[in-house]
């Protein structure tokens, strides 16, 4: 079964930065959209930031001006750059890619960890 693969969390102090990456055997231009979610405990998952196949963007509004998501084709992955983080951004963030609002192409990963603290 086709899966993605999250990875480049890690414990972070507020105000640094830390760069995710997802990773599928799929091509990713082959999709209509990717997008990076995120849940903290007890919380339910949301969605932080989307890019389409033509890339354009769009992303939650606390996470706007300090997130970006991009694609990487020759590497074949979807990053999520984030900087300037704060410790109401830790949560275990997923990447796949959305059939509208409650579908996904993909079986969803096991998520890489983002801890931030004060």
């Amino acid at each position: 079964q086709v899966q993605v693969a999250e990875s480049g969390g890690g414990l972070a102090q507020a105000g640094e930065s830390l760069r995710l990456s997802c990773a599928t055997s799929r091509e990713i231009a082959r999709y209509k959209a990717w997008a990076w979610y995120r849940q903290a405990p007890g919380e339910q998952r949301e969605l932080v930031a989307s890019i389409s196949n033509d890339d354009v963007t769009n992303y939650v509004d606390s996470v706007k001006g300090r997130f970006t998501i991009s694609r990487d084709l020759r590497k074949n992955t979807i990053d999520l750059q984030m900087e300037g983080l704060t410790p109401d951004d830790t949560a275990a963030y997923f990447c796949n890619a959305p059939i509208g609002e409650t579908r996904f192409h993909f079986p969803w990963g096991q998520g890489t960890q983002v801890t931030v603290s004060s």
